[in-house]
Formats: structure tokens, sequence, C-alpha cells
């Protein structure tokens, strides 16, 4: 199978051409319902109702399982749409339709296993000129899987620990205190509250790191392609660091400006695009240094 190119056509005749079981991950971001008209025929995302754009999108991700190892990830970047007038939405114009959720569960009926929700939070979000609700500053990351077991590196994302925990880890606790016994619900003490008269570690042995949060705060970089969708690369990497191994596949089925396969390419990942907009095609070409097919 080649790697490393860009196929400009349609994500599910494309995907239905790839070998099953032959690549790692897929990271990807799919048009959002009803936001932008590209002017192409078999465009995702301007379909009449809420109800065909999930069932086209699961369609495509149905193909996509089948492409994916047994012990595959996907991620996958959606985001939310007000119901705007002459949408028949089967809610009230104004209201928040619920795209995001609406879709995973979807994708969780079709058979895949969904294993987190993911806030991308972002200090610099697209300004809104609404007054009569909070403005938006996130979208879900939905981490899917095709199997109960999958490649997960915890380690390659990991976060520092907060300075109060690495204090509450060098301070003896007392048999008093409020965690020492157990919380009801929760089956047994953590080991950090357990009564003791010294350090829960030595300094040479206290841990530096935790387990990611599934509130990722990145923010949103300039791009001067002409696409106005791009994500941030350091969100792709994220996304491949844990979900696939050195040297593995990376797929993104909706390509636009790259940048997955820009992200999969700096990790020493190999990638394969699909898009079906030729002029986002040679925008990732060049930003990239891909081949086109």
């Amino acid at each position: 199978m080649k790697t490393d190119v860009i196929i400009n056509r349609d994500a599910l005749y494309a995907l239905r051409e790839l070998p099953s079981e032959s690549v790692n991950c897929c990271v990807t971001s799919p048009p959002y319902y009803g936001l932008r008209d590209y002017g192409l025929d078999a465009q995702i995302g301007r379909e009449d109702t809420p109800e065909q754009y999930i069932g086209r999108l699961v369609e495509v991700f149905r193909e996509l399982r089948r492409v994916l190892k047994d012990d595959g990830t996907f991620w996958l970047n959606i985001a939310d749409t007000y119901c705007g007038s002459g949408m028949k939405a089967g809610c009230k114009q104004k209201d928040l339709i619920g795209i995001p959720w609406l879709l995973a569960f979807a994708l969780r009926s079709d058979g895949w296993y969904l294993r987190s929700d993911i806030i991308w939070l972002k200090e610099n979000p697209m300004p809104e000129s609404c007054r009569d609700r909070p403005s938006r500053c996130y979208e879900h990351i939905f981490l899917l899987t095709k199997s109960k077991k999958y490649y997960y590196d915890a380690a390659a994302i990991a976060e520092p620990i907060a300075p109060g925990t690495a204090a509450r880890y060098r301070q003896g606790r007392s048999a008093g205190h409020k965690y020492a016994e157990e919380v009801p619900g929760q089956g047994k003490v953590q080991g950090i509250n357990q009564p003791r008269s010294g350090s829960y570690y030595d300094d040479a042995l206290m841990p530096t790191t935790r387990n990611k949060r599934d509130v990722w705060l990145i923010n949103t970089v300039p791009y001067k392609g002409g696409h106005f969708a791009a994500y941030p690369p350091k969100l792709a990497e994220t996304c491949i660091l844990a979900g696939c191994p050195a040297g593995g596949v990376v797929l993104d089925p909706f390509f636009g400006s790259g940048t997955t396969g820009l992200a999969a390419q700096s990790l020493d990942r190999r990638y394969i695009g699909i898009e079906l907009n030729a002029e986002y095609c040679a925008l990732a070409g060049a930003r990239i240094g891909g081949g086109n097919t």
C-alpha cells in the first residue's frame, strides 16, 4: 500500500479501495454541518437534515473501521451547529442541534467503542457577535476504537504533575484527615492519602508526570493558505503520539490543508490523506511535500 500520498477523491470511495486492517490511526475533522459551502456536488455538510449528515458520516467511518487495524484508534474532531432559518433540523430556530453527540452515539451504535470525549479548549477562539449566550471556545475530540483493547501510549502525552501534588507527596499525612478513610463509592483510599509519618516517596522516586486530562488547551495558529478550518498541528500531534506507534500509518479522510499529514511526518509516521477538493489537495501537497494521486 502506498503511503505519504494525497488522494483527490470522495472519502467513501477512496476508503473502499484501501486494504482491510492497513492503517494504525485516523485523525480527522469532517466538514461541520451547515457551516460552509465548498461548492462541490459530493461535499458533506450541506445535507437537508442533521440525520442525513450523520448518516453519511457513519457510512464513511464504517468503511474506516474496516481499514483500521484491530488495535487502531480513531480521533474525531467535531463541533456543534445552531439551527438557522430554513434548516430542517427537527428543532427550533436558534436551538443548539447537538451534532457531536448525535454523531458519537450513532457511531457507537454502529459498532465503535466510544472511549473518551476530549474538550479542545481555545483561548483564542473565533469571535462571535452573539449577545444572548456565551461565546463558544471549545470543540469535541472523540476517541473511538475498533476493539476493546487498542494501542494507546499514555506516557507519550503525559502532563507534568501540579506543584500542589508534589507538595502532598513530600509531606506526612495524619490519620484524622478527610480522605484517610474510604470515600463512599470509590472503594479504597488513594495511596497519596494514606496516613504516614514521612513523605510518600523519596524525591528520586517521586513521579514527575500524570495521565493527560481530557481538556486540552491548544490555541489555534495562523495559516496563510486558502483553507479556513485548519486545526493546529499540536492537536494532531497529540492524537498521533498517543494513538499511533512509531513508523505507523495515520489516515485522514478529510485531509483539508494537510495538518494531519504534516504532524505525522514530523513524528516519523507515514500518512494517507483523502480530500475531495482538488485545490486543497494542492495546498496540502505544497505544505507537506507529498505526492498526489
